[in-house]
Order: structure tokens, then C-alpha cells, then sequence
């Protein structure tokens, strides 16, 4: 089964939810985010996962990029292709169907637990990094919340997460060693504190992220 996963050049890994997927027999084209005219075609592909980003939708610097994952995203709805959108690929998910981005008071940087309703999604603990939060489109239901926003939710055959159930070990490390280490520390952060709790939270995030995947294709995409 073919799916195909957009991510930044640079952090094109989708860690514990691929691992899953190739396990449920997934086997991944790549496009970068910045190079869309690179992208593979949709024919044929039975899944769509887009990452996270230290992107926001709404920079202009970044419109034209956003602007052609969105418009990836309206093509993928319409074909009803199932698509898995984690973080910033959440937030292209709720611009290109008419929801709203923009930045929160109350970014969330670390390990967290989520309200879940209804769903056999685990409360956490989850990653998140994120300074911007969502509203979900018109026809979407949130099914886990935190008290800055939403955290999951579902629309047809779509599923959006605001926390990172990909993230292992070794994608916080990245993301810590590039830029992010320094972004936590101003924002009275510390990245020796982020990486320790990671270590001892991906035993538990692992395992409920693989329930998280079996959930989205046993359910989610045979709708």
C-alpha cells in the first residue's frame, strides 16, 4: 500500500507513526515542503501523513508554500484519501477547509496530557511543541482538548493531532540541536528538562502511538 508523507527537508522522519504504518504494510513516497513542484502524484496513493514544522500558516514569507500544501490537502479531501495530519500539517489541515490558525498566549513546549472524548486515543503524555493554535473546519469534531485549544480531530476521512505521537528520542533531540534548544530557553524552557522527560515518556508515547495509527486505519480511513 502506497502513502506519501510531506515534511520539511530537513525533518522528513515520521518516527513512531511510520514505524507503524510500514508494520500495517505502508510503504512511503516523500515530498519536501519546499520544493512542491517536486512532489509525487496522488494516483494510486492510499494515504496521506503530513509532519509538523517550525512553520506557521499565516507568515507571508511562507504563503506561496502554504498555499500549495493546502491546496494538496483540498485535492486529498476530495479524492477521499485518508490523511493523518500532525501539528503544523493539523494547522494546513484547518486553513485549507476554512478553519482558523493564529498564535497562542499559551505556547506548549514539552510532555503533556490531553482530555480525550470518546476516543481510544491515550490522554498522554504526548510532545508538543507548538505556538500557534486552531479552530477545526466546518464539519470537524474535536475529540481531545487541552485549555489552549484543540488537540485531535476528525472529519471524514481525516485526522488531525496538534501533539506529535511521531516524535521519538532522536526527533526531540534534532529539534533541541537545531534552533529549538534556544527557543525554549526564551521562552524559560530548559532543553536538558525536555530531553530527560523524553526518555523516560516514549516508552508509554511508542505504544499509544501505534494505537493511535491502528485506530486511524482500522477506523478513520475505512470510512
Amino acid at each position: 500500500m502506497r502513502a506519501l508523507v510531506i515534511g520539511n527537508v530537513d525533518d522528513l522522519d515520521p518516527g513512531f507513526v511510520g514505524q507503524r504504518l510500514r508494520q500495517r504494510g505502508y510503504v512511503f513516497s516523500e515530498g519536501s515542503r519546499e520544493r512542491p513542484e517536486e512532489w509525487p502524484g496522488l494516483d494510486g496513493v492510499e494515504l496521506v501523513l503530513t509532519l509538523g514544522s517550525e512553520w506557521n500558516v499565516h507568515r507571508p514569507e511562507r504563503a506561496a508554500l502554504v498555499a500549495a500544501e493546502a491546496a494538496l490537502v483540498r485535492e486529498v479531501v476530495r479524492r477521499d484519501i485518508p490523511l493523518l495530519a500532525i501539528c503544523f500539517g493539523a494547522q494546513v489541515l484547518s486553513h485549507a477547509l476554512g478553519g482558523t490558525v493564529g498564535p497562542t498566549p499559551t505556547p506548549e513546549i514539552g510532555w503533556y496530557d490531553v482530555a480525550v472524548d470518546g476516543v481510544p486515543v491515550a490522554d498522554g503524555p504526548w510532545v508538543e511543541w507548538h505556538v500557534d493554535v486552531f479552530t477545526p473546519p466546518e464539519g470537524f469534531t474535536v475529540v481531545a482538548t487541552t485549555a489552549v485549544g484543540p488537540q485531535l480531530i476528525t472529519g471524514g476521512r481525516c485526522l488531525g493531532t496538534q501533539f506529535h505521537p511521531e516524535a521519538t528520542e532522536t526527533i526531540v533531540g534534532r529539534w533541541v540541536a537545531e534552533g529549538g534548544g534556544a527557543d525554549l530557553r526564551a521562552r524559560g524552557g530548559d532543553p536538558d528538562e525536555l530531553l530527560a522527560a523524553t526518555r523516560a515518556n516514549v516508552v508509554r508515547s511508542r505504544p499509544a502511538a501505534a494505537a493511535l495509527v491502528d485506530w486511524f486505519v482500522d477506523d478513520i480511513a475505512r470510512r
